[in-house]
């Protein structure tokens, strides 16, 4: 797609930024199980995926450049916690394992619903990323369903563990699909669905996945979705993570990724 109109560079800029941050903010979390890991296979997988997200933002990044931001270093770099569109739930600290379980779960289903759609997108230049990380991002879904459905059948504290975790980050999952300003012009341009279908194909596939398992989705009724990330509003665990996360650039901005 040839962008014509500002409205088009605009709406693929705010659909960029709330990726890439996502994908930054995530990867810098998962990587804080590097060495804690409960087996030492895990601790790889966790490291490798973590990897893997840095990178898939990088080139995010590289994308926004090419419209007219600052190069990836200074955009992931030199931002407060206000200029960052991620969503709270990658933003919360890893706490116990079946938390960042349960998130990589919601997550990174969701990201693989978004690259399905986008791999259709009329930016071609997104497209292309999004064909490129499918395959990526459909290995981490196998990482997270495995370890969800072997724990929610495992023993009565496993179990017990993986429903308090889906209880506490179902709310902040459902922040993910925050719609922006732009949703209507990224529709109606051929850039992307929109949030609204995400979510229903996020649920279509996630949901079922959890029935079988055993755990309970909380009911509909207490469903709260936790908005304002997109929007530059953060928890207090953000600004913490990017101070530390920025701490060699600030040091030597010359450092590669």
């Amino acid at each position: 797609m040839d962008f014509f109109n500002e409205d088009h560079i605009a709406a693929a800029k705010d659909l960029l930024y709330k990726m890439a941050d996502d994908q930054l903010i995530i990867g810098h979390r998962n990587s804080e199980w590097t060495g804690l890991g409960p087996l030492l296979e895990e601790d790889i997988a966790f490291s490798s995926m973590a990897q893997d997200k840095i990178g898939q933002s990088e080139h995010l990044y590289e994308l926004l450049h090419q419209l007219g931001e600052s190069d990836p270093d200074n955009v992931a770099f030199t931002r407060n916690a206000d200029q960052f569109h991620c969503c709270h739930l990658v933003e919360w600290p890893i706490g116990e394992y079946d938390f960042s379980l349960i998130r990589h779960f919601l997550f990174d289903f969701a990201e693989a619903v978004r690259f399905d759609m986008l791999a259709n997108s009329s930016y071609e230049d997104l497209a292309k990323i999004a064909r490129k990380y499918r395959g990526e991002i459909k290995y981490h879904t196998m990482h997270a369903n495995t370890w969800v459905q072997q724990l929610a059948t495992g023993s009565d504290e496993s179990k017990s563990r993986m429903q308090n975790a889906l209880n506490e980050t179902w709310n902040l999952a459902l922040g993910i699909f925050e719609e922006g300003k732009y949703e209507d012009t990224l529709k109606t341009a051929g850039i992307f669905e929109g949030e609204a279908v995400l979510k229903r194909r996020w649920m279509d596939s996630v949901i079922p996945l959890l029935e079988k398992y055993g755990l309970n989705v909380p009911d509909e009724s207490t469903w709260a979705p936790v908005y304002g990330g997109r929007q530059g509003f953060h928890t207090g665990h953000l600004q913490p993570l990017l101070s530390e996360m920025t701490e060699v650039y600030a040091i030597d901005p010359t450092a590669d990724w």
